[in-house]
């Protein structure tokens, strides 16, 4: 099975110079947790995540609507094909720890999102059938590695509380190099 057939076609975006509002505002209509950030030809240049606004506004110290996008967002993103079987998803979803992967084409055009929660909900439906593409064990793996501890970083925080900067630190990512797609949940 490949991924364009479990993949979230109906994506919707930001920019990278939109506010915190716009995403914080598509993920509470969309009930979703990520939103894939484009430029203009709708390439994907980053993904923001709830986690990656929630840590924005706490290491910020500022409202959503004075903080754009590229403060908060991941610069490395890592994604997949339409044409892509689903074990290469689930390979890259546990490698890279991150439960959602962006679905390009070959210019990096945001075709599609794929996420554990579509794995899951494929693993169910074939639950039944003969023809298992995906299984319930492999999903349980895929979680267990994502789920897998890290090596802590030094927060942003922390960081900034031994330069006597208190709370204001410009930019929620200055310790995160957006080697993963936020905390995904």
């Amino acid at each position: 099975m490949k991924v364009s057939e479990v993949m979230t076609r109906d994506v919707k975006t930001c920019r990278p110079e939109d506010c915190l509002n716009v995403p914080a505002q598509l993920m509470w209509d969309r009930d979703c947790g990520c939103v894939p950030v484009v430029d203009a030809e709708m390439r994907v240049v980053g993904l923001i995540t709830d986690r990656d606004i929630a840590m924005a506004a706490y290491t910020q110290g500022t409202s959503l609507s004075n903080s754009n996008v590229e403060s908060a967002m991941a610069k490395q993103v890592h994604r997949c094909h339409p044409d892509d079987p689903l074990t290469v998803a689930e390979r890259i979803m546990q490698t890279q720890q991150v439960r959602r992967l962006p679905v390009t084409d070959a210019h990096e055009k945001l075709l599609g999102i794929i996420s554990l929660n579509d794995l899951a909900r494929e693993a169910i439906r074939e639950r039944g059938g003969h023809d298992k593409v995906v299984a319930l064990q492999a999903v349980a793996n895929t979680l267990a590695a994502i789920c897998e501890p890290r090596v802590p970083a030094v927060s942003p925080a922390t960081t900034a509380r031994k330069n006597g900067e208190g709370r204001r630190l410009g930019s929620v990512h200055a310790a995160h190099t957006g080697s993963r797609i936020g905390g995904l949940s």
